[in-house]
């Protein structure tokens, strides 16, 4: 699952939360849906401020992600961790030094049985820079994105292309 930095504000302080259960449910308009422990932290400050911000980090940003997962902001001020900045909704703090930031207008909450709750934003604004993009994409291999392995707690780098998607399978037969 692809590691992401998740920030809210919570009681007027930026916080971040490592999270790997996030994906776009939507292209058009874009949608994208985070699963949180109701337990969490930054839950109140999405729903105090309805925003929230997903930024990919890269693989040089493996310890200070790490970091945001393993404390809370509840007990670890975690707002001087990253070079912060803001869009135009004022109220998602994003991480200047992460490839891609997502800024989202909360949309939704969805109550999923006693323990986790899943948070459904518009996305209002992405953030990359130039050298982040081949032909006005963001490019992965640039980006250097890293994954998640859940049950045996290993980060993992991309590795090299192995085929192109709705391609590979016009061949199969």
């Amino acid at each position: 699952m692809p590691t992401l930095l998740v920030g809210s504000k919570v009681g007027g302080r930026p916080n971040f939360i490592t999270v790997a259960f996030c994906t776009a449910v939507q292209m058009k308009p874009p949608v994208l849906a985070i699963s949180l422990s109701k337990k969490r932290y930054t839950n109140a400050g999405i729903k105090e401020n309805g925003t929230f911000s997903v930024c990919v980090p890269s693989t040089d940003l493996l310890g200070a992600a790490d970091y945001c997962g393993i404390y809370s902001g509840k007990e670890v001020d975690k707002s001087d961790v990253f070079e912060i900045f803001y869009g135009k909704l004022e109220t998602a703090p994003m991480i200047k030094n992460c490839p891609i930031c997502i800024e989202c207008k909360l949309t939704n909450v969805i109550d999923i049985l006693a323990e986790d709750e899943i948070f459904l934003g518009d996305v209002v604004e992405t953030y990359t820079e130039e050298q982040y993009l081949t032909n006005g994409v963001p490019d992965l291999l640039k980006v250097k994105p890293f994954i998640l392995s859940v049950r045996d707690k290993r980060y993992l780098s991309l590795g090299e292309n192995i085929g192109t998607s709705w391609e590979e399978g016009k061949k199969f037969k």
